[in-house]
């Protein structure tokens, strides 16, 4: 739990414990960080909520812990990313992930090194992450993050968070709007409320189905048993990795499970707590007490069977790729997990629930302030259903990239004990065979940096349709939307991508540097133009906000900001319209002859989602995750 409550001003007016309003705005079902950070961005934009949790606050399994640079800059929107660094490593050097055979061990082929990568922004890729961000990745298990998002929440919606509350029912209206019914847990009191729009954020335990959303995606791909314990594991070679996976020949070439350190406060092997993840072997029988479950990670990690382990917490998962066919259900729509599951491998899952309510946030506040019309939200599947699969294919297929390793350490399927740990002997062995084993493995393990270098999946994902206009340019560098490279982020201000960060030294009214980010209004369309053409823009900006009755503010960046120069890609005169998630939604090159006219084409277009999509845009994400999930089961 967050030690001292969170001290910010109330942005809702209060509800009474006893007090449950007949009809609200927004009810949002779920008190994750997808369903809290609704909660936090609605209240901003003065939209009024209700959330409801089935239990309290408390994370009661560590689960995702990763923050990308996107998630952060939600974060910092949101009031919130200055407590989670508080909370977070204070130093880098946890940023790397680390392939063993164990912790430790008998013999000398236990605790064996087999290699390394950088990881999440740290070491040869700092530079490139500075680049794309003015926010750091960061790491913050669930554990610690629930409780710190919840205090938020409350604070900023007081007594509209409410804990042991359960959705059991939902009706949707022909009128519009939506009716759950919702059982106390611990009273068993049954209430209703009315809502003009839900947001299930439930991470799909209820709301799927009783919004009748069918998953589409393989299943039960890999069974894994997490273990949260607390364990002195100081005896470790290995100082400061974050996560460690382990290859040994019980897992005929496969990693065996893998060892992430919890915290607080101090990461590496002085960490107080880590989060074991043991795969089971097929013929493992079910383990009948706690003290079985700690003795088969302690047998992974290679301690001994009195190696004093205190069992906190287990989970049993399965690793799984599934997408929603619907992301909007009539007045309802699924963020999250309750719209999209995929395995931990890339750290991608809560960071996508965020980036979902992210997006649909200022579409929902727009349609309940009267600025855009229905449309605006069907949008909201048309944009994040193509990233969430995209997302789904690419953390099952960075699921596969550890066998290639065990492949290359010369371990394979009926291998025994005995004739793996001969193989792995070579690779410690003098010589050209030795060199050659080596030299494999390393090539294997520099292969995953398609999961822990991806900053061109978490900072470069974008738009190909929806509240936007393409100008029927390509992303930088590809030849088509899908092909992009996972590790490359290149900036560029091409509609449905993310406003491109540089720092502004110039800009009136400001103390010292700016990241263009931080100019992006929360609730208005932001017009970032030059001096060139800024009076023109302006009066433009003025009547589009009239026309439209949707905001739009106009920023202008002085020509000697050379760093903005370079990456807007427009001209002198021209102008790049920003959505408030930070995502472009309008670009021209020159100030057109009637800039009103064109600005409020732009607007209008932008507010209606007309930019259609063609086919199932999600489609080659889906097979790509078809494929993944079949290597995975071989």
């Amino acid at each position: 739990m967050v030690d001292a409550a969170i001290v910010r001003p109330a942005l809702l007016p209060p509800l009474a414990p006893g007090e449950w309003p007949e009809e609200v705005p927004v009810l949002i079902v779920g008190g994750g960080p997808a369903g809290l950070s609704a909660a936090v961005l609605l209240a901003q934009r003065g939209i009024e909520v209700l959330l409801v949790e089935r239990r309290g606050p408390e994370s009661r399994f560590p689960r995702a812990h990763l923050l990308n640079v996107r998630t952060m800059e939600v974060f910092a929107e949101m009031g919130v990313a200055d407590d989670v660094y508080a909370l977070a490593p204070a130093d880098d050097r946890w940023r790397k992930v680390v392939w063993y055979t164990s912790v430790t061990g008998p013999t000398p082929l236990h605790g064996l090194k087999l290699g390394e990568v950088p990881a999440w922004g740290g070491g040869p890729d700092a530079e490139r992450y500075a680049r794309a961000s003015h926010r750091r990745f960061s790491n913050l298990p669930q554990i610690r993050l629930d409780p710190l998002l919840w205090g938020h929440a409350d604070a900023c919606c007081p007594g509209r968070i409410r804990a042991h509350q359960e959705v059991i029912a939902l009706q949707q209206h022909g009128t519009g709007g939506v009716t759950a019914t919702i059982v106390d847990r611990h009273t068993g009191d049954i209430r209703r409320v009315r809502a003009r729009y839900l947001v299930a954020a439930d991470g799909g335990r209820v709301s799927s189905s009783l919004l009748g959303v069918e998953l589409e995606g393989p299943r039960a791909i890999r069974d894994v048993v997490s273990y949260h314990v607390s364990a002195d594991l100081s005896v470790w070679a290995e100082p400061d990795a974050l996560l460690a996976h382990f290859i040994q020949p019980s897992g005929q070439g496969r990693t065996v499970g893998a060892l992430q350190a919890l915290g607080p406060l101090r990461y590496g092997r002085e960490s107080p707590e880590w989060l074991v993840a043991v795969t089971p072997r097929p013929d493992d029988a079910p383990a009948p007490d706690d003290e079985a479950l700690l003795g088969r990670a302690r047998e992974m990690l290679g301690l001994a069977p009195d190696h004093p382990m205190t069992l906190n917490s287990v989970s049993h998962w399965q690793y799984e790729g599934v997408v929603a066919r619907r992301f909007r259900v009539g007045s309802a729509f699924l963020v999250g997990d309750a719209a999209h599951r995929h395995p931990p491998t890339g750290g991608l899952g809560l960071n996508c629930a965020v980036q979902d309510v992210h997006n649909l946030a200022w579409k929902l506040a727009a349609v309940l302030h009267g600025w855009a019309g229905d449309a605006l939200l069907d949008t909201y599947a048309t944009e994040r259903r193509p990233i969430a699969a995209y997302y789904t294919a690419h953390a099952l297929e960075n699921a596969g990239r550890h066998a290639p390793i065990g492949a290359a350490l010369g371990l394979g399927p009926g291998m025994t004990e005995d004739e793996g740990w001969a193989e792995i002997g070579v690779f410690v062995s003098d010589g050209p065979v030795g060199d050659e084993r080596r030299a494999r493995v390393a090539d294997a393990v520099a292969a995953n940096a398609d999961d822990y270098s991806q900053l061109g999946v978490e900072a470069g994902y974008s738009y190909e349709a929806g509240a936007l206009v393409p100008d029927g340019s390509l992303p930088p560098g590809h030849a088509s939307p899908i092909d992009v490279s996972p590790i490359e982020y290149v900036p560029t201000t091409r509609p449905g991508h993310h406003l491109p960060h540089v720092w502004l030294r110039r800009l009136p009214g400001h103390g010292g540097p700016v990241s263009t980010l931080d100019l992006v209004a929360a609730d208005p369309l932001t017009l970032v133009v030059g001096p060139a053409a800024a009076v023109a823009w302006q009066d433009a900006a003025a009547a589009a906000s009239t026309s439209s009755g949707f905001p739009v503010v106009v920023v202008v960046v002085p020509d000697e900001d050379s760093d903005w120069t370079a990456v807007r890609e427009v001209g002198d005169t021209g102008a790049v319209l920003v959505r408030p998630d930070r995502k472009v939604g309008w670009r021209t090159g020159a100030v057109p002859a009637d800039a009103t006219a064109a600005l409020r084409t732009a607007v209008a277009a932008l507010l209606r989602g007309s930019a259609a999509a063609e086919g199932d845009p999600a489609e080659p994400y889906l097979e790509r995750i078809r494929r993944a999930a079949a290597r995975l089961r071989r």
